[in-house]
């Protein structure tokens, strides 16, 4: 949204989509009223002599409110849209040509596979930095197949990618739902409250164990945290692509935590060692010696083997639940 049709809204509407708005008027002394004047005829009007009382000019205070704007239209209105980003290979440690060019699409599940050390992280760095062949591997990445805007790279409001990582430790005195109001107010969305909400029921769709919203983010078990998180990245991250980094030890719904994702058109980039996951995706990375060896399409005899594998799976969790309830395992 840009300033100029924020200037034909309504104050009623500006007030409930712009609350911050109401905010900078009121810091200067001015006591606006929802209606359906617009903000230009608001400011158009204003009484000069009560500007004279309040020490400011009507273009001092114009450009105040302009220079406030356009910072806050910077951190609250969303990214541009990401139709398509592309990873033009590189070279891996040895100087061997990836010779690749692959697309990804929101909606889209891309496992990346490989032994600890062959270079997953090094991938997922130069997708997050926006590689323009200055990094070791010498990739480049596209968005919407051209070369990017400055902005992916180096402004701190238009990050490409979310990331949540194995280890997660919260050290904030707050609970659950304070945790997500702070987050959801500090986006700027116009309804925190409904986004609060919202975050709270997914993340228990997802955890093993429900949690309150009163529930101490510091008491949340690892399981309960990532699922949390989840959530929160689905919901509330601007981010086009969401990182998950081994969703398999994380203690919840790996298969309805991966369709929020998808849900919200996330490009999704998970890297990951469990056979289930992997055939969820569309395609595997296979990263060998720093570079991409292999691009793996899931194919339908893999995906005839979920179904097993996911029996298999059914079967293991009710077992785990079992010794967790502590019932025996003497009949199975």
């Amino acid at each position: 949204m840009d300033i100029k049709s924020i200037f034909q809204k309504s104050m009623a509407a500006i007030f409930t989509d712009h609350p911050y708005i109401e905010d900078f008027l009121t810091s200067f002394g001015l006591l606006p009223t929802p209606s359906n004047e617009t903000l230009e005829h608001y400011f158009a009007n204003l009484d000069p002599d009560m500007l004279e009382d309040l020490g400011i000019s009507a273009e001092q205070l114009q450009q105040s409110f302009n220079d406030f704007l356009q910072g806050m239209l910077a951190i609250s209105d969303p990214m541009d849209k990401v139709k398509s980003l592309t990873i033009i290979g590189g070279h891996d440690k040895s100087g061997k040509q990836e010779n690749l060019e692959l697309t990804l699409n929101p909606g889209e599940i891309i496992c990346i596979v490989g032994p600890t050390g062959s270079g997953k992280s090094r991938l997922l760095g130069d997708i997050e930095w926006v590689a323009q062949g200055d990094t070791p591997t010498k990739r480049k990445i596209l968005i919407n197949d051209q070369v990017p805007d400055s902005k992916w790279r180096f402004s701190t409001e238009h990050k490409l990618v979310a990331q949540l990582s194995q280890n997660m430790n919260f050290v904030m005195d707050l609970s659950a739902e304070e945790f997500i109001r702070m987050h959801a107010e500090s986006r700027l969305v116009t309804d925190p409250e409904e986004k609060v909400t919202q975050i709270l029921q997914q993340a228990n769709e997802l955890a093993g164990e429900q949690f309150s919203p009163d529930t101490p983010v510091t008491s949340l078990s690892g399981g309960q945290s990532r699922a949390l998180m989840i959530a929160d990245m689905a919901i509330l991250s601007k981010s086009p692509i969401a990182l998950i980094d081994e969703i398999e030890n994380a203690g919840i719904d790996r298969k309805k935590a991966l369709a929020l994702l998808v849900k919200e058109e996330k490009i999704i980039l998970m890297a990951t060692h469990d056979p289930i996951l992997a055939l969820m995706g569309d395609r595997r990375l296979v990263i060998k010696n720093g570079g991409i060896d292999k691009i793996i399409e899931s194919s339908e005899a893999e995906r005839k083997n979920l179904v097993s594998l996911e029996e298999l799976d059914n079967k293991l969790l009710a077992l785990r639940n079992r010794i967790r309830t502590g019932d025996t395992l003497e009949n199975i």
